[in-house]
């Protein structure tokens, strides 16, 4: 009995070490950004590369410095596009957090859309949440602490960045004719997917963007004929299991999809079976809510896409 209750002893000890490192690991995980770099085949034979940025869920507070430093850093990539996919903030007093940290990006052409976060502030929550495949608030929206989403999209604005709320716009992009839709929050239920004008036809690139991969959205998108779309808000699960994966996507996008290149609502366009489906990049993001700041297997990310042209 003794032998045995030492054995058990010793068991409890390890995971509780096990669980401390692991802890340990998903609080710095929060900081070891990646950028992401994939090859888009969507552009039409002959076209020039087209080289997009994609960023979201940033989710800033103020103070944050090696978050921002790291962001700056971007514009040395010097894009001919960038793409904000939202959630930008986290804190009431993050607008010029946000624009510090942007700052050598807005002097590039850039889009934007919003997400939840952009509206309202993080609240304490149970984390048992999280594991739910859908996590919207259930909060009244009206008790919730909004934030001062309508002067950081004029800031955008102010710079030269396209708003893309509920709305079409058209670029010229690097020589190339690109049109653009987007969708306030899906994940609010903001979203209204705008008309397209009589007579309007897509650019020679046509470009989605979201916040949040909701299967409605896509769908939306997919009818749109939209060459490549962007979105964010999975956190790319935010924690993985490795050999697993993702365990949420926190909307109801399946866990394949959770993070990186692939089609929908097929396979990838180049692959087999996939001729009739749209490019989708899924952004993990490059933060967390203030409340859950950790990341398991899951880094904090932002990605350029250089698209080429597709086969003959």
């Amino acid at each position: 009995m003794e032998a045995g209750a030492r054995s058990v002893g010793r068991a409890v000890a390890g995971a509780a070490v096990a669980g401390l490192a692991g802890v340990g690991w998903a609080l710095t995980e929060t900081r070891m950004f990646a950028l992401r770099q994939a090859e888009v085949p969507v552009l039409a034979p002959g076209s020039r590369p087209v080289h997009i940025l994609h960023v979201s869920d940033l989710h800033l507070v103020p103070g944050q410095r090696r978050k921002t430093a790291w962001v700056r850093s971007l514009g040395e990539l010097a894009p001919d596009l960038v793409v904000s996919t939202g959630d930008h903030m986290a804190h009431e007093k993050a607008v010029p957090a946000v624009l510090e940290a942007y700052q050598p990006l807005l002097d590039l052409p850039g889009a934007f859309v919003f997400g939840s976060n952009d509206y309202f502030g993080p609240q304490p929550k149970n984390p048992a949440r999280y594991l739910r495949s859908d996590s919207r608030q259930d909060s009244d929206r009206d008790e919730m602490r909004r934030l001062p989403s309508a002067a950081l999209a004029e800031a955008f604005r102010r710079s030269g960045w396209t708003d893309l709320t509920n709305r079409r716009d058209r670029l010229e992009i690097a020589g190339t004719d690109v049109s653009l839709v987007g969708v306030d929050d899906p994940h609010l239920d903001y979203d209204e997917f705008p008309d397209r004008p009589d007579g309007a036809e897509n650019g020679a690139l046509h470009l989605g963007v979201a916040h949040a991969p909701y299967q409605r959205v896509l769908r939306e998108m997919h009818r749109d004929h939209c060459d490549l779309v962007l979105a964010g808000h999975t956190h790319g699960g935010q924690l993985r299991v490795p050999g697993y994966g993702a365990l949420v996507t926190n909307c109801d996008l399946d866990r394949g999809r959770v993070s990186g290149l692939h089609g929908w609502p097929g396979p990838r366009p180049d692959e087999p079976g996939g001729a009739t489906s749209t490019w989708l990049h899924v952004s993990a993001g490059l933060g967390t809510s203030p409340y859950a700041p950790v990341r398991f297997a899951c880094r904090p990310e932002a990605s350029l896409l250089r698209l080429v042209p597709r086969a003959d």
